[in-house]
């Protein structure tokens, strides 16, 4: 299973901007075959501060979600909004049962 932290600091006058424009990618990712897990936190110490958490069964998953249109539509503007760049973590987990 591949995790992924993407961590983005928006800018203050366009938080309301990229909320609505976030909102296309996280609908149609959590309807993906694959995903696990795709939600957007805000950071309550630091406005402005997100994090999307995603969750992937596979690599297979998570690349077939990087080539879709809502993620390609998602991204091309994403640098507008911040205001400075984006900061991934990635890790591969398993689940223990």
């Amino acid at each position: 299973m591949i995790v992924i932290h993407a961590y983005l600091k928006v800018n203050t006058e366009k938080r309301e901007q990229f909320l609505d424009h976030a909102q296309n990618v996280i609908e149609h990712s959590k309807a993906e075959e694959g995903n696990n897990h795709y939600h957007l936190y805000e950071d309550t110490k630091n406005l402005n501060t997100f994090v999307f958490v995603e969750e992937w069964k596979d690599q297979a998953a998570l690349d077939f979600h990087e080539e879709t249109s809502h993620f390609k539509q998602f991204v091309g503007p994403l640098e507008d909004y911040l205001i400075e760049p984006i900061f991934v973590e990635r890790y591969e987990v398993s689940k223990k049962e």
